[in-house]
């Protein structure tokens, strides 16, 4: 069991297989963030939105944690990310399970480290999910397997605020052309924001996902 707690809407358009959104909260949030997004997206949908398991207190939680150092300044606990990783891994294959859902159509959107993870699940497990839906995060090169499977039929779309304070935007830009070098099918934007997401944001990656329901 992966333990993970979660918000779901079922799908307001009854199928008997119907295609999966995960949504992934960034550090210091919790489930209900990106949940805001669901009444807005297509009614066909199981969208299930996940709180990561590492508690920060006051709602606040994290996928994993971030430090700080004198010498270091800002890093990432990575042990606790690939944790998270398996974690999600493994709630993903009991939720399709559960809900019987398309195993072809199952969407994973993550916003800021849970952006992180998402590219980094994508790499782990080729074709868990077909699409990944990256918002104010990026590739992290040191959370990534030996060897990435050529394999990958995953579709990425990916965006970035121009001014983000917290996750610089030269990051961000590296994505494309990481993933474009594998050969994968990539999309990239970016918006006048700063760590978070623009309404035009909002409707470019619905747009994105209707054109792959």
């Amino acid at each position: 069991m992966s333990d993970l707690q979660y918000l779901i809407r079922e799908p307001k358009k009854v199928t008997e297989n119907p295609p999966l959104l995960i949504l992934l909260h960034g550090y210091g949030s919790n489930e209900q963030d990106l949940f805001s997004f669901s009444e807005e997206l297509p009614d066909e949908f199981l969208i299930i939105s996940a709180q990561a398991p590492y508690t920060l207190g006051y709602g606040s939680y994290a996928w994993f944690a971030i430090n700080f150092d004198e010498i270091n300044g800002k890093f990432s606990d990575l042990d606790q990310a690939r944790e998270s990783l398996d974690k999600i891994a493994l709630f993903i294959d009991e939720i399709k399970e559960k809900h019987k859902t398309d195993p072809d159509k199952t969407f994973l959107l993550g916003f800021s480290q849970g952006a992180i993870l998402s590219y980094s699940l994508s790499f782990f497990y080729p074709n868990k999910v077909q699409n990944v839906i990256a918002l104010s995060g990026y590739i992290n090169t040191e959370l990534l397997p030996e060897s990435i499977s050529k394999e990958i039929k995953t579709n990425y779309y990916s965006s970035h605020g121009t001014v983000d304070q917290v996750l610089p935007i030269e990051w961000a830009r590296k994505s494309k052309p990481f993933l474009d070098n594998l050969g994968f099918n990539s999309e990239y934007s970016e918006y006048p924001v700063g760590h978070g997401v623009a309404p035009q944001n909002f409707f470019s990656f619905k747009k994105w996902i209707e054109e792959r329901l």
